[in-house]
């Protein structure tokens, strides 16, 4: 019985030290995000979404805090809410929320911890964040995103070169089309005529966004964002 109490002893503390409050990881995740106040960045995207005629192009990304966001690809529009573009989970972050445990899980054969954000404001567009959080590079691998004019989104996120300011080299993004409210005035190019957004509205979108490079804090002008 005494060995018993013994292994115990070691054990608990152990487990109490690694599974640190939900709200203190959340707090180191935002604080990694929060070191970009601006990046430009190069890569390319491929779209998955039936009626678009262009599914690959190269494109250039850029962000200014807090809010401002602008893909430019040359061979026509980016149908990318700002939700998928992973500084943009920072905005997500801020705000009164009532912050949720999920325990341990895993994806993509990798142990996380799952977070859950219930805005505080009833009126506010976001309905439910989930985050799956790699607890000791202390960055977001997967995110579930609900709101309440574009549906549900989700975002899966690889790290490499730039993971010291929690920037991904790749970012996979899927929404469901039919929940997806388009900006005013876009018109697209559809594939070959036959195929109609009504058509594909039951689809489901994919974007996949490869990062070669990024410059980040060097100073993105405002008239970028025009």
């Amino acid at each position: 019985m005494k060995k018993s109490l013994c292994l115990l002893s070691f054990v608990l503390p152990a487990v109490i030290a690694y599974s640190q409050p939900a709200v203190d990881l959340l707090q180191k995740v935002r604080a990694r995000l929060d070191q970009v106040s601006d990046y430009q960045a190069a890569g390319t995207m491929k779209t998955n979404v039936s009626f678009l005629k262009e599914p690959q192009a190269a494109v250039t990304v850029y962000f200014k805090k807090p809010d401002k966001l602008k893909i430019k690809n040359d061979k026509g529009i980016s149908l990318v809410p700002k939700g998928a573009v992973t500084v943009s989970l920072n905005n997500l972050l801020k705000g009164s929320y009532t912050v949720l445990d999920g325990g341990a899980d895993t994806t993509h054969g990798q142990k996380v911890r799952v977070i859950k954000l219930l805005p505080q404001d009833e009126n506010a567009d976001l309905v439910l964040s989930t985050f799956w959080v790699d607890e000791q590079r202390q960055v977001i691998l997967h995110a579930r995103t609900t709101t309440r004019d574009n549906g549900t989104y989700e975002v899966d996120m690889t790290y490499g070169k730039y993971i010291a300011y929690a920037l991904p080299d790749k970012v996979i993004f899927t929404f469901n089309v039919k929940n997806y409210k388009l900006p005013k005035g876009i018109t697209f190019d559809y594939d070959d005529g036959s195929k109609k957004p009504q058509a594909a509205a039951n689809a489901k979108g994919r974007v996949e966004l490869d990062y070669s490079s990024y410059l980040i804090n060097k100073g993105v002008p405002d008239s970028v964002f025009r």
